[in-house]
């Protein structure tokens, strides 16, 4: 079994319409541009308000993708 190292960034996602989707945006988009991607963690919450309703969702979080072998940059 091969051990693995991770690296992680920080990121914010942000939805009109929920936390979670806000969440999917920022895996999809990092996905997109970084490989080997594996797991995520929640820092924060936070979001917009206008005219007293939530306008906007923003989530911080942190991803962990694995290095690959004899990889010095991000992937």
């Amino acid at each position: 079994m091969t051990e693995h190292v991770y690296k992680m960034v920080e990121l914010v996602g942000t939805s009109g319409s929920s936390v979670s989707d806000a969440i999917q945006n920022a895996i999809a988009r990092a996905s997109a541009t970084i490989r080997n991607v594996r797991w995520f963690e929640v820092m924060q919450v936070r979001g917009d308000v206008a005219d007293g309703k939530v306008a906007r969702y923003q989530v911080t979080l942190k991803i962990g993708f694995t290095l690959e072998e004899g990889s010095a940059t991000i992937p």
